[in-house]
């Protein structure tokens, strides 16, 4: 019998996906969490076979689930509307058995959690496309930078904490936001985050 998890904070849906799976004879759903913090606990304290897990959801994010729980026994299948390369990139760093968008056919999804528990890999194909069609375009250093940004840090904190000068600091973000094609530094961070360019 394969145990599940189900991670989902739209509680409509999290009751279908539950019902859906629980009709399949050599399934068993043993928890349902409406955020990431009760998939976490839930996960320690049952140890599933397997998560069928949201992205976006309170507190943690599905892939920070993913991310804190590698290691453990329980393989995490990504079920979400978000078609990102960047969180398809940190879902596949994360160690994910399966990446599934939520326009699927429902039959797709416990053939899927029956390959994955047979030790098979599943990405749905347009995310698996993207991954390899675009390339960060931001160097070392301006990841840095830009890191200390996200951190609230002023062009004369950044400047002194790499021993740069402000000048020097003013042109890496402004050479940042036109590789980016963004206005301001707030899109740069948000950007960058979406494609899993920076932690």
């Amino acid at each position: 019998m394969i145990r599940i998890v189900i991670a989902e904070d739209q509680r409509m849906l999290l009751g279908a996906l539950g019902s859906l799976l629980d009709l399949e004879d050599d399934f068993v759903v043993v928890g349902k969490a409406s955020n990431g913090d009760e998939a976490h606990e839930l996960i320690k304290k049952l140890e599933p076979d397997i998560c069928v897990m949201d992205i976006e959801m309170p507190g943690k994010s599905g892939l920070d689930v993913a991310e804190e729980i590698r290691g453990m026994s329980c393989k995490v299948m990504i079920l979400t509307t978000f078609a990102r390369s960047g969180y398809f990139e940190r879902a596949l760093k994360a160690g994910v058995s399966a990446y599934l968008l939520k326009d699927s056919p429902s039959e797709e999804l416990a053939s899927c959690i029956r390959s994955v528990m047979a030790g098979k890999r599943i990405f749905a194909p347009e995310l698996v496309a993207d991954a390899y069609n675009e390339e960060n375009p931001l160097n070392e250093r301006e990841i840095e930078v830009l890191s200390l940004v996200a951190d609230g840090k002023t062009t004369k904190e950044i400047a002194e904490a790499l021993y740069l000068t402000n000048g020097t600091v003013r042109n890496y973000i402004s050479g940042m936001l036109d590789k980016l094609g963004v206005k301001n530094r707030i899109e740069a961070i948000t950007r960058t985050k979406e494609k899993g360019w920076m932690e």
